[in-house]
């Protein structure tokens, strides 16, 4: 993705039969040995980012085994994700483009 690479958003409905289109992005999530592709939401407003609790498991993880105390507040993962990448939204083409920072 040395130029950026172009994303559709993809339409979604919800449990009360609406929908909307969104903006997607493919990921790769891993930890220890598994791996896991989904789309995740990309929410430039979120100030804390959520993994769901059956993808948690699907990779492994044992939720009664975390001690970290999460912080429900700030910029969790907000940061991290900007500071390496610029985000173009062109909503009325029902797009987006990520371009990696300039290093």
């Amino acid at each position: 993705m040395l130029n950026g690479q172009r994303f559709p958003f993809i339409e979604r409905t919800n449990s009360a039969g609406l929908s909307s289109v969104m903006p997607y992005l493919p990921i790769t999530l891993s930890y220890r040995d598994r791996s896991l592709e989904m789309m995740a939401l990309l929410d430039t407003g979120a100030s804390v980012n959520v993994l769901p609790y059956e993808v948690g498991l699907q990779l492994g993880a044992d939720w009664e085994d975390q001690t970290v105390p999460i912080q429900l507040s700030g910029n969790l993962g907000h940061m991290n994700f900007f500071a390496e990448f610029d985000v173009c939204f062109y909503r009325a083409d029902l797009a987006f483009e990520l371009h990696p920072r300039a290093k």
